[in-house]
């Protein structure tokens, strides 16, 4: 068959270290679920790890729907300068006034034993300026509490660990009780296409219907509708995921996503399936329907 020249073959980037072996690394257990309003006054941090650790939680993906912050604190995704890291940051922005949040995705875990977040979301600052990118969770506080839905274990956790292939530390599933039950955590590696490596995390955990949360980044990002995002660099965070069989068994997956490239400027919309490469890292929660 020809390649369709409407349909370009999905981008790759280069990564500064080793292939690593495995391409998705996965831990499951049984699900937990919680729904909060996090205490205003204390960062963002502080305000979601408490509860989280209160509901029994070692790993797991939040929504974060409204609420306000004051001091706000991000970075946004920017090309490496060096050969050290494929992709990188951007410098911190820290826009005066309050910061009104959208909506956030975020993944709950540990760095060197204590709580850790990792947050993607877009929001609307004081100024009126629509925007989005990575937020700084130990620097942002809790001014009017946002509405919080978190989905994890405590029998599958995310640790934070050294990641050779992109150079960075990385959060990553471990297994820390019995495998098995509702809930799967799925961490993709750098260039493999995302949508084949939910859908291949469910056949192997034997998962008919699934819904799917979470956060990373993409290789130019490109969307159903033929858009594409012309950057390596990006940040990604799902806005409506799932897995579903085909009538013949095989398994779709559907992501919905808002992404920002490193012009700040905001995609949105379900994405091609296998078109998409993950950038640096892909950090998924995937409950059992």
């Amino acid at each position: 068959m020809r390649p369709d020249p409407a349909r370009p073959a999905r981008a790759f980037l280069a990564q500064p270290g080793p292939v690593r072996p495995e391409r998705r690394i996965a831990a499951s257990g049984a699900l937990r679920r919680a729904a909060f309003g996090p205490e205003s006054g204390a960062t963002l941090l502080d305000a979601l790890a408490a509860p989280l650790r209160a509901a029994g939680m070692a790993g797991a993906t939040l929504h974060l729907d409204g609420g306000a912050f004051a001091p706000f604190a991000y970075v946004m995704p920017a090309h490496s300068t060096e050969p050290s890291h494929a992709a990188y940051y951007s410098e911190t922005f820290r826009p005066a006034g309050e910061t009104r949040l959208e909506r956030a995705s975020a993944t709950f875990g540990t760095r060197d034993g204590a709580p850790f977040l990792h947050v993607h979301g877009t929001w609307i600052e004081a100024d009126g300026r629509r925007r989005a990118g990575h937020l700084l969770p130990g620097e942002v506080v809790v001014r009017a509490p946002p509405r919080a839905e978190a989905w994890g274990s405590a029998e599958a956790a995310w640790r934070v660990l050294p990641d050779a292939e992109t150079n960075f530390a990385l959060f990553t599933p471990v297994a820390q009780g019995p495998s098995g039950g509702g809930c799967i955590l799925l961490k993709v590696q750098p260039n493999e296409d995302l949508f084949l490596a939910v859908e291949a995390t469910c056949r192997e955990h034997g998962l008919r219907r699934a819904r799917v949360r979470g956060l990373g980044s993409l290789v130019r990002p490109a969307f159903a509708d033929g858009r594409v995002v012309p950057t390596d660099a990006s940040e990604v965070l799902i806005r409506d995921g799932r897995v579903e069989a085909d009538p013949d068994g095989s398994l779709r997956a559907h992501l919905d996503i808002a992404v920002v490239d490193v012009a700040g400027a905001i995609h949105e919309g379900v994405l091609a399936r296998g078109r998409n490469s993950v950038c640096i890292t892909f950090e998924l929660g995937i409950e059992a329907l």
